[in-house]
């Protein structure tokens, strides 16, 4: 009944809306042409009064104009003289008595020496006076006033607003009652039943769904119901399962959790995220602005906590239409859908990100602190670049933040080392965190760097120094021993320089529990329909291509397991999917061309008419595209040559509810030391890598799923909520004395 009421309800809102828009257009037209009449019949009659009132008024002879005026006739009426001071001199008797001692038109008209219109009442009638000016002599000497009556207009107006009106109710009423009857027929007898069939599901009576008349209608919402049916019993599941953890003192981290800790211990604080990666940037495809989520383990991580938390991110404006999707100061809600926090973009020139990003950030820093065996590049101009982009974010934060008392600014990675200290430097209230994504060689590897000095004195300027594991945390304080004059409190693991105090702690960071809130509805057939393969096995590898991740060592890899295992020939398919990534630089389009070459090399040997062994997929891939690969994958592979964390491996975990699949995963990867159920690998091993994949595919089912839930029990239980809780809440703990300090 209630549907069916808003239902009437939409419609008679609908049709008034449309039927009052019309009658409100054709009502002002027809005014418009009523108003014009009018104002061509007073201009006819001001126009053809001036030359006869012309010298009456120049000599100020008010005697001279009644004579005029009394001329005239009864058939010319509503008509006034005034002099040059705006002041009647005589006017027809109709409206002699009614005119008030200043009249606006007139007195613009003679100030203005214009034609002046418009509506007065004047003794109970709505008039339309036009007023034009008396020039004698090229000399303004008055003004005669045409009144006429507009009195019909509102009449019109009146009679077509009832003749719309009535219209609307017979025509609301009409549609109503047929829309109530197809409610009854189509909706309400079939959800009737819906709900009868509904009911006996959750008494736990296996039922069929009913037959409903409408299939494409109805079929899919017996479905959801089947599938909520099940839903129910996981959260019925998982809540046995959260109290089973209360009972023990644990408890799971949820976004709401985050939510309700982050508003306890903020206390009404602005929390500010720093990144170079903005959460969503805004590209031009041919004449239309698309949003899109960048390939990055970052946004990964920090968006559900953004999300969660609220606050604003600052981070550099990197697609070409963020400028039309930002307000003046660069600032836009995010979501753009359903906004829960603002992102603050920074506007950087190309040749500044060349030098802060390209050079110094990615061909110095990034393969100075992976071992992989490509030298860093380090130029003086990369340097200046990377200090200026560092203050135009400090400049940015810094006015985000001029408000707010005591806020909270996380910094995220490699590419700000130098902006915590120019924050505290100008806000020595503010609690300073950086977390730093990728690994912290030792001591002598990081000595490589011209400016070790500055980099280790900025990050230090911060409150809390965040890294994966607590072996990267030693690199560090080792590195600040050898390089700084401070006080090293290895049982604290905290560092003093002057009177400021940094700590530096492990968070291994990760993911939300839930990769994806509402996942697409692709089956795994329906993935290689779309694909264009068939294949009895599948694996899935998602990477950045970054010469970092071991992409060209697991392609040879394979091309090793199908020349030492050739019975799986033309029985499975390895899906790459790969982002472009710093296509600027030169290594990385060397490790593009690579890894290109190896795929058509390997494809070469020993695709087949109807089968190829490596399918790869170069594009930029959105988080809902990548799940039905993690979904449907018999195995993934992780291999990377060196990663602070990798969060591809927990994400794998995170969608596999059905705990089925197989994480292959490199020992050099900072999410080995906490996903030990994975098939442990070294990259450089290609044998090692080749089993590996055997070991996936041969691997007995409850073996997967022991695996599997074990993975997925350290995913969910730490999770990136619980990873942002406890940095927050460890940066929130540090004492207002010590914020107030002024960084050293």
């Amino acid at each position: 009944m209630k549907f069916t009421l808003r239902l009437v309800s939409a419609i008679w809102l609908s049709v008034m809306l449309v039927i009052g828009a019309f009658a409100y257009l054709q009502i002002r037209d027809e005014r418009e042409r009523l108003v014009s009449d009018l104002q061509r019949r007073a201009v006819l009659i001001g126009e053809g009064l001036s030359d006869a009132l012309e010298p009456a008024a120049a000599r100020q002879s008010s005697a001279a104009v009644e004579r005029i005026l009394k001329k005239l006739g009864p058939a010319q009426r509503g008509i006034a003289v005034y002099d040059r001071f705006a002041t009647l001199m005589a006017a027809t008797p109709d409206v002699a008595g009614t005119l008030p001692p200043s009249l606006p038109e007139v007195t613009d008209t003679v100030s203005r020496n214009l034609p002046t219109q418009g509506f007065r009442v004047l003794g109970d009638v709505n008039r339309f006076v036009y007023a034009t000016p008396l020039i004698y002599d090229n000399q303004p000497v008055g003004a005669v006033a045409v009144f006429l009556d507009a009195s019909h207009l509102n009449q019109i107006e009146w009679d077509r607003w009832s003749y719309s009106a009535i219209r609307f109710l017979v025509l609301a009423a009409v549609i109503s009652i047929i829309a109530a009857l197809v409610v009854k027929v189509s909706i309400t007898r079939p959800m009737a039943e819906i709900s009868e069939w509904t009911r006996a599901l959750r008494s736990g009576r296996p039922v069929p769904p009913p037959n409903v008349a409408d299939a494409n209608l109805f079929g899919p919402l017996a479905l959801e119901v089947s599938r909520l049916a099940r839903s129910m019993q996981r959260a019925q599941a998982a809540a046995q399962q959260e109290a089973a953890l209360r009972l023990s003192g644990e408890s799971v981290w949820t976004e709401a959790r985050l939510k309700q800790f982050v508003g306890q211990q903020l206390a009404g604080r602005l929390l500010v995220v720093v990144s170079n990666r903005e959460p969503v940037s805004h590209v031009w495809r041919g004449s239309q602005i698309h949003a899109q989520a960048p390939a990055s383990g970052l946004v990964t991580a920090m968006d559900p906590v953004m999300r969660a938390c609220g606050g604003v991110w600052v981070a550099h404006a990197s697609g070409d239409a963020d400028r039309e999707t930002a307000d003046a100061r660069g600032r836009l809600g995010v979501p753009v859908d359903d906004p829960r926090y603002t992102l603050r973009r920074v506007w950087l020139t190309k040749e500044e990100e060349q030098g802060y990003y390209a050079g110094f950030s990615n061909e110095g820093l990034w393969p100075l602190c992976h071992i992989v065996h490509t030298r860093p590049i380090f130029r003086p101009d990369d340097w200046a670049y990377y200090l200026e982009a560092n203050r135009k974010f400090a400049d940015t934060v810094l006015d985000q933040i001029k408000d707010a008392e005591a806020p909270l600014v996380l910094i995220q990675d490699y590419h700000f080392a130098a902006l915590p200290a120019l924050i505290k430097a100008e806000r020595p209230d503010a609690r300073v965190a950086i977390f730093w994504h990728i690994p912290w060689p030792n001591f002598e590897a990081f000595g490589i760097c011209p400016w070790q000095p500055e980099l280790l004195a900025g990050m230090l300027g911060a409150d809390l120094i965040g890294f994966h594991t607590q072996y990267y945390c030693n690199n560090f304080l080792e590195t600040v021993d050898r390089a700084l004059e401070a006080r090293i409190d290895w049982e604290r693991f905290a560092v003093t320089r002057g009177e400021h105090e940094t700590h530096v702690k492990p968070f291994p960071i990760s993911v939300a529990p839930e990769f994806v809130d509402e996942p697409p509805r692709i089956s795994r057939a329906e993935l290689l329909r779309r694909l264009g393969i068939t294949a009895e096995f599948v694996g899935v590898g998602v990477e950045r291509i970054d010469y970092t991740k071991g992409i060209p060592e697991r392609l040879r890899a394979l091309r090793y397991f199908f020349e030492t295992y050739p019975e799986y020939r033309e029985r499975l398919v390895f899906v790459q999917l790969a982002a472009p990534s710093r296509t600027t630089i030169k290594r990385y389009q060397d490790i593009q061309h690579e890894v290109e070459d190896t795929v058509r090399e390997i494809n070469q040997m020993f695709q087949t008419k109807t089968w190829r062994p490596i399918l790869y997929l170069k594009a930029h891939h959105e988080h809902r595209d990548i799940w039905a690969y993690y979904r449907h994958a018999d195995f993934c592979m992780v291999t990377s040559l060196h990663d602070g964390m990798n969060l591809v491996a927990k994400e794998f975990a995170s969608v596999r509810d059905d705990e089925d699949g197989v994480l292959i995963l490199s020992r050099f990867a900072g999410a080995s030391h906490e996903l030990r159920d994975a098939l442990i690998v070294n990259p450089y091993d290609l044998a090692g890598m080749a089993e590996a994949i055997r070991a996936a595919l041969e691997m007995s089912p409850d073996e997967r799923r022991l695996r599997m839930i074990r993975m997925r029990h350290s995913v969910v239980e730490h999770n990136i909520y619980r990873w942002a809780g406890l940095l927050l809440s460890e940066l929130a703990r540090i004492p207002v004395e010590m914020a107030g300090a002024k960084a050293s």
